[in-house]
């Protein structure tokens, strides 16, 4: 066996492709889509069959012969609450990606496009630790409204894929570890890992830090007196909460890097609401410790902003004091995605079934 994986990542305009031997990379490409092309389809599942003749196209061009492949790994979407691991694409989970199980978006299409690819060559399709992961206890579930439960939606494939990573390097497994890790993004997720399962997790489009689009935990009794003020739709108020808020809401960027030169320029604003941030991430490092009881073996700060010096060395200052503090910047989502399908090819971790592992 050669081990060649075709990884697929879609996103809102976008497709990331990548082509791996064993889990090195061999070959990476971000296919742009025309936003006026996928407007013609009423539901992002539609876009599947358009979606998967451009990543045909583009292996054509390559000289990639589709046959070559070992199997196909597709990014997991929004599919019914589901333990971390590397899945095969079944036909229910097929099912429950078209209809959006908890809710429509681009990576729904990454198990869709990988299950229709593998067929045509005899292969097996798999998603790997997708945002849908639910590894929650009992207790982390209570809102305090019997009506709300709190959910667990989770930036778990890069969660997972580092945490394995630093537990590597301490000589562990990762079922050994206690971790806590900050997936600093376009949204921020904190979570702590004990043995390595994810027990909790704040939902980074509500609640949690800031994050330089999204508005994190607000105080609830203003966010309804806003929502019945008459001045927004339903609509409005979401899009105002998840994309308008974070520092776009405050500084009109979502981008940390121009906030930092705006605060070399001498703006007290920008450096306010940045390490207010800042901040709110360290608080909620915090805050989850207790989850662990304090037992906590390294802090993983990961994801774009962890690039940002400013940013780590405040929240690094604020909790070095529970553990020590390792930085793995940046989201190599396609080097997870093919790490995960190459430990079901060679042995290493067994493929999860869907239908066993859901409540259906």
């Amino acid at each position: 066996m050669r081990g060649l994986i075709l990884a697929i990542n879609p996103g809102s305009t976008s497709t990331k492709i990548a082509v791996f031997e064993k889990d090195v990379k061999v070959k990476q490409t971000n296919i742009t889509h025309d936003a006026t092309e996928l407007a013609k389809y009423e539901r992002i599942a539609d876009q599947f069959e358009f979606r998967k003749q451009q990543i045909i196209t583009y292996l054509n061009q390559e000289g990639i012969d589709i046959r070559e492949f070992d199997c196909i790994v597709g990014r997991g979407g929004l599919l019914r609450p589901m333990p971390s691991g590397t899945y095969k694409v079944t036909e229910k989970m097929i099912e429950d990606l078209k209809i959006g199980y908890q809710g429509e978006h681009a990576s729904n299409l990454g198990g869709i496009i990988a299950k229709s690819i593998a067929d045509e060559i005899g292969k097996e399709a798999y998603i790997v630790d997708p945002v849908a992961v639910d590894e929650f206890e009992d207790i982390a579930r209570i809102s305090g409204i019997p009506e709300i439960q709190r959910r667990s939606l989770v930036h778990a494939l890069n969660i997972k894929a580092v945490s394995r990573r630093v537990a590597k390097q301490l000589g562990k497994k990762l079922e050994d570890c206690n971790f806590i890790v900050a997936h600093l993004g376009g949204g921020i997720s904190v979570a702590p890992l004990k043995r390595g399962r994810i027990v909790d997790v704040n939902n980074a489009n509500e609640s949690g830090p800031f994050s330089p689009e999204r508005c994190g935990q607000v105080p609830v009794g203003d966010l309804v007196k806003l929502a019945f003020s008459g001045k927004y739709t339903y609509k409005e108020l979401k899009k105002k909460m998840v994309g308008q808020a974070g520092l776009v809401g405050y500084l009109g960027t979502n981008d940390a890097r121009v906030v930092e030169e705006m605060i070399k320029n001498g703006d007290e604003k920008a450096k306010l609401i940045f390490e207010a941030m800042c901040y709110q991430i360290g608080k909620e490092i915090g805050a989850v410790s207790t989850v662990l009881f304090g037992d906590v073996d390294r802090i993983i700060l990961t994801g774009g902003l962890a690039y940002s010096e400013r940013l780590v060395n405040y929240v690094t200052d604020m909790v070095k004091f529970i553990a020590d503090v390792v930085v793995v910047p940046g989201e190599d989502e396609m080097q997870a995605l093919a790490e995960g399908a190459y430990r079901v090819l060679i042995g290493e971790e067994k493929a999860k079934i869907y239908e066993e592992e859901v409540k259906i």
